[in-house]
């Protein structure tokens, strides 16, 4: 994916909306599967009105600009969902390392492993802490697909947890 396409599938479905507000369902929903900063967002924004993938639909105080999708940005959206192979992601930096941690002292490759269970028990704390606080789930196609992409980051960082914590206890201890 790219932001360029999580811009327009947004667009599609708010209809119009702000930078500032698609920042912020960027934080709560996307930036466990594609985070993007304020910059980046913005950038993105420029570029789309730019391609006419997006316009202007309403100017507002402090130079704040509400945007919408045209019929360009759905076309484009639509090919990449219908035609457009999803790539695979083909790099994971911890499965790298935990392949070269016979370089350290067990309880070093231990403690790297544990340390990462305890971060993702960390992340799966606070999705869960952002899904009750503040998303309100509604009968809308964001709602309905955003739950099951929540379903899937809550089963993925769990699966993840799991596996380091045992691979953790595999680790045998040093003569």
């Amino acid at each position: 994916m790219s932001l360029r396409h999580g811009v327009l599938g947004l667009l599609a479905e708010l209809e119009h909306a702000s930078g500032y507000d698609l920042m912020k369902i960027f934080d709560v929903s996307l930036a466990g599967v594609w985070p993007a900063t304020q910059s980046q967002l913005y950038t993105e924004l420029g570029k789309l009105t730019t391609e006419g993938l997006i316009e202007v639909a309403a100017e507002g105080a402090r130079n704040r600009k509400e945007y919408r999708i045209t019929a360009a940005g759905r076309a484009e959206l639509r090919h990449w969902l219908v035609e457009v192979p999803a790539r695979r992601p083909l790099r994971d930096e911890t499965l790298l390392r935990v392949f070269f941690l016979g370089q350290l002292e067990p309880e070093e490759a231990r403690d790297y492993l544990r340390r990462g269970a305890t971060y993702l028990d960390q992340r799966l704390e606070k999705l869960a802490e952002d899904e009750k606080n503040n998303i309100n789930w509604g009968d809308d196609n964001l709602s309905r697909y955003g739950r099951l992409v929540m379903e899937y980051g809550k089963r993925y960082l769990t699966l993840r947890r799991d596996w380091q914590a045992e691979a953790a206890d595999r680790i045998a201890p040093a003569d």
